[in-house]
């Protein structure tokens, strides 16, 4: 049997009281994209930290490969963007990225690594004169260079303007389209939905949830409904609104209004009765932002030494 890319078991870590990594059982197969998500302080950085060996998990253990995270590192069999990760202020990019490329045993040219990472026309410029999306770049062909099988990355597009995220994850495509692993880590929710085939989400060290983005989307269950009604008319919805069936809270903004509903054609259709001149109406799914504030809203804060059972959307939780 093929042993997966990442196997934690039982996995924590603790800094004195503080709980970073609470007990987490978590495999990733070869091939899955998968998105770690988490409030400030939940443990995501931690963890791929413990994952990577660049950290001693305090009870458990972390499998890159079926072996020692390490040893999978040093033959080049994962690239990692981390947080902390510094490069050398005053080598260029592509010296940077030569560097790194030196010590790994069948590296790929360095115009491809910069290639990938978008920064091809930045090889002669210096670290040090780099912007913060730039910079991010430059650690992204650090972490291809090595043309690993998995790829970690720890907020991989922070500092990035909205083009150039863009551009970075249509570059990512074509790392995935061949067929590696990735795990990443970010605090942009639409990019876990549009680009992950699987979301883990952790609170206060512990996986809430595990599932495919619409599995993650349906713990939030219902629909909304948005509409606007004329000014003049607003107070005569607002009384006739929460007798509509289905209705399960009602929110209004003048004469904006939104309602979730647990049955969105029968609550239309008693709307569209009630108050005629309701437009511009639109209805759409509970997002992603929608799931993650309701999967970790009743997580405990990180510094409880002691976190209780969490019992929402156990479905969502892949055995392993």
């Amino acid at each position: 049997m093929t042993a997966p890319a990442i196997r934690l078991t039982a996995l924590s870590k603790h800094f004195g009281a503080v709980h970073a990594v609470v007990d987490v059982d978590l495999q990733i197969d070869r091939g899955e994209v998968v998105a770690l998500l988490g409030p400030n302080g939940a443990g995501k950085s931690t963890t791929l930290d413990l994952a990577l060996g660049l950290s001693h998990p305090s009870t458990g253990t972390a499998h890159l490969f079926g072996g020692d995270p390490r040893a999978a590192i040093v033959d080049g069999r994962v690239g990692a963007m981390l947080q902390g990760g510094a490069l050398l202020p005053d080598l260029t990019v592509a010296q940077t990225v030569a560097l790194v490329a030196s010590v790994h045993r069948a590296p790929l040219p360095v115009d491809e690594a910069l290639e990938r990472a978008g920064i091809r026309d930045l090889a002669a410029r210096r670290v040090s004169k780099l912007s913060g999306g730039q910079l991010q770049r430059a650690r992204f062909a650090v972490a291809v260079v090595s043309d690993p099988e998995l790829l970690i990355l720890d907020e991989p597009t922070a500092a990035m303007d909205v083009e150039s995220r863009r551009d970075f994850w249509l570059s990512m495509r074509q790392f995935t389209a061949e067929g590696r692993t990735v795990v990443f880590a970010t605090h942009y929710l639409d990019e876990a939905d549009f680009f992950a085939d699987r979301i883990v989400i952790l609170g206060a060290g512990r996986v809430v949830a595990d599932g495919t983005p619409a599995e993650v989307k349906s713990v939030v269950s219902g629909r909304m409904i948005r509409f606007e009604v004329d000014s003049g008319e607003t107070d005569a919805a607002a009384a006739g609104i929460p007798q509509l069936p289905g209705i399960r809270s009602l929110d209004r903004r003048t004469d904006r209004f939104t309602l979730v509903t647990d049955d969105s054609d029968l609550t239309l259709r008693a709307l569209l009765a009630a108050v005629p001149t309701a437009r511009d109406i639109e209805i759409t799914a509970h997002t992603m932002d929608d799931a993650f504030l309701a999967l970790t809203a009743e997580a405990p804060l990180p510094h409880f030494t002691k976190a209780p059972h969490l019992t929402k959307a156990p479905h969502l939780t892949k055995a392993v």
